[in-house]
């Protein structure tokens, strides 16, 4: 443990739990100086272990967020380059969709195993799997042949085994293909689209060579990055991390606890074992202030969140709009070592605007100096988006506040 020690058996206040996780996750001392090139960005992956993908854009897509709340304002750029050809991570089912270090993919490939037998993999999909084989071999001998294809290119009259080609085969064919990990990504294009290729093709020819590891030291080694990123956490939220079996993470835990990888501790107020990393930060505070995406690390499991922060978090995309509580993309706002707010953000690209729909103060937080804080964010988060200026909308009880506060940053 850096910075500070902890003895066998410890037991950590909830305070220092928390600011070990914020550090671990690169969100407790600050944003870098400098300019932020696209090795700076990949060691940021590096350090999460992945960044989740998610299509909607309301915002900004969900893979660039966790980044700027991390980096400030970088060029999303970066990410998609790291991501092209696979030139330093690759896309693959991490924590759900996932962009992921590409010198980690043989630690995948016991699930790529398992999903070509139809195992671990979506219902229907695994389905079709079994039954269509003939016609999977044909969508993936297609693109050897013409290289580089995206779903909606099989809808185009070209006859394939069984039929025409239609894209809702075709499309199951791709997804199979995909989690047995036969083709991958090469890049996203136009709205969001995958373009997808043979994997022995994208992926650089130095990982294709690495041995496969076996399940357990597979296992083993994606808890160790979990725990690392998570700097503090129980075997349900290790296991959760990479979307693990609990059952096939307690074994690799124990592993690591014999190694020193991991210590055990109890943490106050939490009913589960927890663990320690050994290069797990130990910061008496922390300093920065962020916006945190839906499908961030640091808060994409709900439990955690609400034992860490006491903050009950749910997403409100799917529900309707008159029974919705917070909004409709509503980011935490992490201010210092406290999720003080949550504001339902929007991106209208048309008139120029970051509007923030409602806004929400947590109990027991300073108003005034949240909003203070919180507009600065937003401000800076305008400018990272090409937006001119924040709007605040009469919606949440720190939205007065905001408006105030977004009022005093605007030049008159």
């Amino acid at each position: 443990m850096r910075d500070g020690s902890v003895t066998a058996q410890a037991s950590l206040s909830l305070a220092d739990a928390r600011r070990i996780a914020i550090a671990a996750q690169g969100l407790g001392g600050g944003r870098p100086s400098g300019g932020i090139g696209i090795r700076r960005l990949a060691s940021q992956v590096d350090r999460l272990g992945l960044v989740q993908i998610d299509s909607v854009n309301v915002l900004a897509r969900a893979h660039y967020l966790p980044l700027h709340a991390r980096l400030g304002a970088y060029d999303p750029g970066l990410l998609d380059a790291a991501a092209t050809d696979a030139r330093h991570l690759f896309e693959y089912w991490g924590h759900e969709a996932s962009l992921i270090p590409v010198a980690m993919q043989p630690l995948f490939r016991w699930r790529m195993a398992r999903a070509a037998q139809g195992i671990g993999i979506w219902r229907g999909v695994a389905t079709f799997g079994r039954e269509r084989q003939d016609f999977i071999r044909a969508v993936r001998d297609r693109i050897a042949a013409e290289g580089p294809m995206t779903a909606g290119a099989f809808d185009q009259g070209r006859r394939g085994a069984g039929g025409w080609w239609g894209w809702g085969e075709a499309k199951q064919a791709l997804e199979w293909l995909f989690w047995a990990g036969e083709i991958t990504t090469r890049r996203r294009q136009g709205g969001f689209e995958r373009l997808y290729d043979l994997t022995e093709r994208v992926l650089p020819a130095e990982v294709m060579e690495v041995p496969t590891p076996d399940v357990a030291d597979a296992h083993r080694a994606l808890a160790d990055i979990a725990a690392r990123a998570l700097g503090i956490a129980t075997a349900s939220d290790i296991a959760d991390y990479f979307r693990l079996a609990t059952a096939e993470t307690r074994p690799a835990i124990a592993d690591l606890v014999e190694a020193g990888r991991l210590l055990p501790v109890e943490v106050e107020g939490w009913r589960q074992p927890a663990f320690l990393h050994v290069e797990a930060p130990a910061p008496k505070g922390c300093r920065s202030d962020a916006l945190l995406a839906p499908f961030d690390p640091l808060v994409w499991e709900r439990d955690r969140a609400e034992r860490l922060f006491g903050f009950r978090y749910r997403i409100e995309i799917y529900v309707p709009a008159e029974k919705r509580v917070h909004g409709y993309y509503v980011l935490p706002f992490l201010m210092g070592e406290h999720l003080a707010a949550r504001v339902d953000l929007k991106a209208d690209r048309k008139s120029g605007a970051l509007l923030a729909r409602a806004a929400h103060a947590e109990p027991g937080h300073a108003v005034g100096k949240v909003a203070a804080r919180l507009a600065l964010r937003l401000q800076l988060m305008a400018g990272w988006l090409g937006l001119d200026r924040v709007e605040v909308e009469p919606r949440g009880d720190l939205a007065p506040a905001l408006s105030q506060a977004v009022a005093a940053l605007t030049p008159p």
